[in-house]
């Protein structure tokens, strides 16, 4: 159980100062192209790392992986395809902070001890699988809207 612990600590600090981080560029004007990048794919390896522990551990099933590593990459790259075909990052929506506050959530509580036997647990594995799945529909559907906009100004 130490282990788990340092994980949740470790998770939590990690977690709380990417809020503040995000807050203040914000606050301060200070919001990047660059930090548009490299802020989500360090939540995105954050993420992943958490669960391929969890995993590991045999403290999420299987299938939760799966979606949440394929979610990340399908995001990721998508991302990084359409940024190349409109010339500027699209920035997270309501939808996917939703996505990843939910999985952060559910990855809090399987730290602290819960389990597949705990409703908590049960609730925030549905919604974040059900917004992981949203997420990636509203991510596309977005890029490809972009995408046509920018072909037809250049028509």
């Amino acid at each position: 159980h130490g282990a788990r612990w340092y994980l949740f600590t470790l998770y939590i600090l990690v977690y709380f100062t990417d809020i503040l981080d995000g807050y203040l560029a914000r606050k301060l004007n200070q919001v990047s192209e660059l930090g548009k990048i490299i802020d989500p794919l360090a939540d995105k390896i954050l993420v992943i790392l958490v669960v391929i522990y969890l995993y590991y551990f045999d403290l999420i099933p299987a299938i939760y992986f799966w979606i949440i590593v394929l979610r990340d990459l399908i995001i990721f790259t998508g991302g990084i395809f359409v940024s190349k075909k409109i010339g500027f990052v699209l920035p997270s929506n309501y939808l996917g902070k939703a996505t990843v506050f939910s999985i952060g959530i559910f990855i809090i509580f399987v730290t602290l001890g819960f389990n597949s036997n705990d409703i908590v647990y049960k609730v925030f594995y549905i919604i974040s699988i059900g917004l992981s799945f949203a997420s990636v529909v509203s991510y596309g559907a977005r890029g490809f809207k972009e995408i046509k906009k920018v072909n037809n100004e250049t028509v």
